[in-house]
């Protein structure tokens, strides 16, 4: 959208996808990045194909406990992942049992698991975090949901007001998501230098860890995502019946 041939077709901002979300609901903006989970609380329409994604160990959501997991009965979240934090209670729910309170914390772990059984650590902060190091229990929350259901785990997705987007506007977006791929190489060199991250990292990150080309059986692992965090079928939305 900065670079390749979409740039200058939408008036761009820089938000957390938390805060796109936000900007949808008050009409401050008509498209954003915005997390899987919102699509339980507003009606939107998906632009099919470009989205945030993992097939297994997601390596920038991590669960951190000093208790067994089927104890803990406090969870320290930075919530600015609203989709990470519905990921860790269900999670917890489904396969450890535990239902633990969740304390939104700013994403300091030792100042986390001062006042919590558990740590939930999400994006940049937790990339620099060495799990191997740590002596406490680490979980990589992509890998636990693949390993839980056998799908694909969708963390956000591009998602417009009602009537804004159209299918030229969804190809624009497919399109720059594969400009975006095809310059790897520029992208790790300026986020490892803007990150203070080693490029392989960046790299490893970004093009094993991460998926941004969506298709039906990401769709499908988004749609039982929706169900158990919703609680209900019925916090799946319509428009996501289109994809799967």
């Amino acid at each position: 959208m900065l670079h390749g041939p979409q740039c200058g077709m939408f008036e761009l901002e820089f938000r957390l996808p938390s805060e796109c979300a936000d900007a949808l609901v008050t009409g401050a903006a008509d498209i954003g990045i915005v997390p899987s989970f919102e699509l339980t609380r507003q009606d939107l329409d998906i632009l099919p194909g470009a989205g945030i994604a993992c097939h297994g160990p997601v390596r920038s959501i991590l669960l951190i406990a000093t208790t067994p997991l089927g104890e803990v009965r406090t969870l320290a979240a930075d919530s600015s992942s609203r989709t990470s934090v519905e990921l860790a209670r269900v999670i917890l729910d489904h396969k450890y049992g535990a239902r633990p309170r969740v304390l939104p914390h700013a994403p300091d772990l030792d100042a986390m698991l001062g006042v919590a059984d558990a740590a939930l650590i999400i994006g940049d902060s937790a990339l620099r975090i060495d799990p191997a190091r740590l002596p406490y229990q680490v979980r990589d929350l992509g890998a636990d949901w693949v390993e839980m259901t056998g799908h694909p785990m969708v963390f956000a997705v591009w998602a417009a007001r009602k009537g804004v987007a159209n299918d030229s506007i969804a190809q624009a977006f497919r399109e720059s998501c594969r400009f975006g791929l095809d310059h790897m190489d520029d992208i790790v060199a300026a986020e490892a230098a803007r990150l203070g991250l080693a490029p392989e990292v960046v790299r490893h990150y970004l093009t094993h860890h991460i998926v941004h080309q969506l298709g039906p059986r990401d769709y499908q692992g988004m749609r039982l995502f929706l169900e158990w965090a919703g609680g209900k079928a019925s916090a799946v939305p319509a428009a996501l019946a289109t994809l799967v």
